[in-house]
């Protein structure tokens, strides 16, 4: 071999030696680089702990006794699910359009980079190269905006390591759960439980084929496939995802032909918030009472708990059956029947609704609540001065407004709608359980969208003869008296501070006759009450009404056995559950505990009781209050209504008929009803019509009803409870005096 075969030889053997240094060396950085964006030198990797615990906004959720979700507080509407939640269909339909070959890499898929790069050099780009897995390492751990390309293209090896790791830790169906949980779907729905809820408002257990192939097909862009904002793009997107599918084997071809003709069935499609869903009075009760706990509780860190953030479940005691029942009563009787008769009543009257008050009365009611609209507070705020304001409140405006058909859209001035909603009537109802405490039922008032003021625990009233049960228990408790003691039925005075006397008017039968008590409170006659309230005292009535959970104020005057204070309607009816309770009154509660976003418990709430009076004292109440339905007042729960079970109850109105009250009691559940304007100077202008026998009774029988007929609440129709008392005569049969019925009585005030 010469020398210049050698030097040939010797160079190519250099220039092999060369290219293996080269490319060792480029094996070597980019070992070196992956090392070096692994560790950190590049910027903050998540940890274990962090892939562990991502720092998501989870919302909380608000579950019923039977475990349905009633809504949730949120800065972002996402709730997490495990794998066995999901519908198997869902995995299936999110590998088909996703990541076809999600089972088989390890977190990056080599043929889709592949295929990407000779897209972005040929310029013919077929889909893009992201995993599940990369994808769950961008959602969990977000690129931020405006990066630069340099950065960008870090931030994308940073994604790989990510999804490494998440592959390494987790299995391939805790990967796809994770990554359900992370996803947008448009409509305020984050995560694949709030989006079943938000579209089709089942659990992503319960969704069908189509439907699971909808949502995978949403994530991919929410606002183009969006069913509701371009259904045609998301009919063609869910039908590629059925095609997708059928290509891997999860459908047959026929299958994936037929389902494609489906059309999207929106019907359920409600983006959840604060207005809409089921007990939204009662969740936003317990939003102010979630925030207070809070205050108080901390994580084990010591950061106080976030009820918008951490993902937190409350279990209160609503059974979302009866409130479904208690909502569409409130609905059925106030829209179809009270509030139309409210109308017809006052066709054609002068200053209609407002009765026998001035002009100038009417101008100061409605200039009030004009002063209490979010408006107001606004142009306020912003300086504007008082006839600035006015000239905006009456200057016509778009808007909707609430009707008992639906919403309207409609123009009108602020002013106009102010005094439109005048003209309704407000209802409310609580029912709870007597021997728990726990509140089933809360309707706080008509739709929460446009009347945010709640009639269950912020109003308080006048609540008229639904008082007198107190000052009737006290004397079955302190004095010698029974459902049958007769009492002369005459007027009677009593003499004030002042050395005046109270003398409350009455009507009715059997006037100087000796009457029982029995007969009395069914009645609610007047002249009885006075004499009670004569023989035991303001302070000592209420002093059995401190007893038995009322706490709002109460003026000591002989007055207030006809029901002058206002009160409460959580307080009342938490009262009157006393007696189906044998004497022992329960704090009304609402949440049973609440636990984690991992289902660790943080607090367990256990009910909250005092003996309020004897067992003996409240079979005598419930046997003097059964005579109200029997033979009262309450009459007509058995003549219109066909209730022909044991019920002690009590109506209750009001002065000019302002109000209108019915508190039920059955063995298993005590139920108050409230009925009335938003303005007391709002009202039928006749008792007959105004009384609460006939406002707040029959929505108390259409609840009832529909509870006694659903046949998965199993609530008892039996009688109450009767005491075992040796040597104690329980028999307070006081017929003799029963001689009224089937007459209807007016409840007076």
């Amino acid at each position: 071999m010469d020398n210049k075969q050698k030097k040939a030889n010797g160079g190519s053997s250099k220039a092999i030696r060369n290219l293996w240094i080269i490319f060792g060396a480029f094996l070597a950085f980019i070992v070196l680089f992956f090392i070096c964006v692994a560790t950190g030198v590049f910027g903050t990797m998540p940890s274990f702990e962090e892939l562990e615990n991502p720092q998501t906004n989870l919302a909380t959720e608000i579950i019923s006794a039977d475990g349905k979700v009633l809504g949730t507080y949120y800065v972002e509407n996402r709730s997490n699910v495990r794998y066995a939640e999901l519908s198997p269909y869902i995995p299936q339909a999110l590998v088909s359009i996703e990541d076809e070959r999600f089972t088989e890499h390890s977190g990056i898929d080599e043929k889709a980079l592949f295929r990407v790069a000779f897209g972005v050099l040929t310029g013919n780009k077929k889909g893009g190269g992201s995993t599940i897995t990369q994808q769950l390492a961008k959602n969990l751990f977000p690129r931020g905006e405006n990066l630069s390309t340099p950065k960008l293209v870090l931030r994308k090896f940073q994604e790989w390591i990510t999804a490494t790791k998440l592959e390494h830790n987790y299995s391939k169906e805790e990967i796809i759960a994770m990554y359900l949980n992370t996803v947008a779907f448009g409509h305020n729905a984050y995560g694949i439980r709030s989006a079943a809820k938000t579209f089709f408002d089942k659990s992503p257990k319960e969704l069908n084929i189509e439907e699971a192939a909808l949502m995978a097909g949403v994530v991919n862009a929410p606002t183009r496939y969006s069913p509701v904002r371009n259904p045609d793009n998301s009919l063609g997107r869910r039908n590629l995802v059925l095609k997708k599918m059928a290509d891997n084997g999860y459908l047959t071809q026929a299958e994936c032909d037929s389902i494609s003709q489906i059309p999207i069935d929106m019907s359920h499609f409600n983006v959840m918030d604060h207005n809409s869903g089921q007990a939204t009075y009662f969740r936003e009760f317990l939003r102010g009472e979630l925030n207070d706990w809070a205050k108080s509780h901390t994580h084990p860190d010591g950061r106080p708990y976030n009820i918008y953030r951490d993902g937190l479940r409350i279990y209160t005691t609503i059974d979302s059956r009866m409130q479904q029942h208690a909502e569409a009563a409130v609905k059925e009787f106030m829209g179809k029947e009270l509030q139309p008769m409210f109308y017809r009543h006052w066709k054609n009257q002068k200053n209609a609704p407002f009765y026998n008050i001035t002009a100038d009365e009417i101008d100061h009611i409605l200039e009030t609540s004009m002063k209490r609209t979010e408006r107001y507070r606004t142009l306020k705020n912003a300086g504007m001065c008082m006839d600035s304001i006015k000239a905006e409140f009456n200057r016509p405006v778009e808007m909707t407004v609430f009707s008992w058909d639906g919403p309207i859209d409609t123009v009108m001035t602020p002013m106009d709608s102010i005094r439109y909603y005048k003209w309704f009537l407000q209802a409310s109802l609580v029912s709870i359980e007597s021997h728990t405490g726990h509140v089933k039922a809360y309707v706080g008032g008509l739709d929460y969208r446009f009347f945010k003021y709640d009639h269950v625990t912020q109003a308080r009233r006048q609540v008229g003869s639904t008082f007198k049960p107190f000052l009737y228990t006290l004397a079955m408790q302190e004095g010698e008296y029974t459902p049958c003691t007769r009492i002369p039925n005459i007027q009677y005075s009593i003499q004030l501070e002042d050395g005046t006397f109270w003398e409350p008017h009455n009507s009715g039968k059997h006037i100087g006759e000796e009457v029982t008590l029995k007969w009395a409170l069914a009645q609610s006659n007047n002249w009885i009450s006075a004499y009670l309230m004569n023989r035991f005292g303001p302070e000592a009535v209420i002093g059995m009404a401190r007893r038995m959970g009322v706490e709002s104020p109460i003026e000591a005057v002989p007055s207030i056995c006809l029901g002058v204070c206002d009160l409460k309607l959580i307080e009342m009816v938490g009262a009157m559950s006393t007696f189906a309770n044998q004497g022992v009154y329960i704090k009304p509660m609402f949440i049973t505990r609440i636990e984690d976003k991992n289902g660790n418990v943080i607090e367990r709430f256990m009910p909250e009781e005092s003996e309020a009076m004897s067992e003996l004292t409240a079979y005598k109440m419930v046997e003097l209050m059964k005579g109200v339905v029997q033979s009262g007042t309450g009459i007509r729960l058995r003549y219109s209504y066909g209730f022909n079970n044991p019920i002690a109850g009590k109506t209750g109105t009001t002065q000019k008929q302002s109000d209108g009250y019915f508190m039920g009691i059955t063995p298993d559940l005590t139920t108050g009803v409230w009925v009335g304007a938003e303005d007391r100077s709002v009202h039928f202008r006749s008792t007959d019509l105004g009384q609460g026998s006939h406002t707040a009774l029959p929505i108390w029988a259409y609840y009832m009803r529909k509870v006694y007929n659903d046949p998965n609440l199993h609530v008892s129709q039996g009688d109450f409870t009767k005491p075992n008392l040796p040597n104690v005569d329980l028999n307070f049969d006081c017929s003799t005096y029963d001689d009224d019925e089937g007459v209807e009585f007016i409840d007076e005030f």
